[in-house]
């Protein structure tokens, strides 16, 4: 009796003590995209800035709709991994005076971002 006491205790303390030392759920790239991006950004539409369906292999500024800063508009980028990764994690660098004042500072968050973008086509 008291040894499945113990292990009922033990049991019980384990799950309350072991999911505060794992990290939380990790959010989706569209849950990212939703919570980062939309205040500037959607999908179909002009906002702040500009549209982002289609976004992955595009050429940067090459949305006829949407004023980009002469910086961007003569970057001669393509949006992939790599420069989305350096744009994400720091537009200034990449294209100084350029238009875009946010960054994503983790490098999970980006990669994940990326690839939902990847996904998203014009409609």
């Amino acid at each position: 009796m008291r040894i499945a006491y113990l292990a009922a205790s033990v049991g019980f303390a384990a799950s309350i003590i072991i999911p505060l030392f794992l990290p939380a759920q990790s959010k989706t790239g569209k849950e990212l995209f939703e919570a980062r991006c939309t205040g500037c950004h959607a999908m179909n539409q002009d906002r702040e800035g500009p549209r982002l369906a289609g976004v992955y292999g595009r050429r940067a500024a090459s949305v006829s709709s949407f004023p980009y800063s002469d910086a961007l508009a003569k970057s001669k980028l393509v949006w992939a991994e790599e420069t989305l990764d350096r744009w994400l994690s720091d537009p200034d660098k990449l294209v100084p005076d350029n238009d875009m004042g946010f960054r994503v500072e983790n490098p999970e968050e980006r990669r994940k971002i990326i690839a939902f973008l990847k996904r998203q086509t014009v409609r």
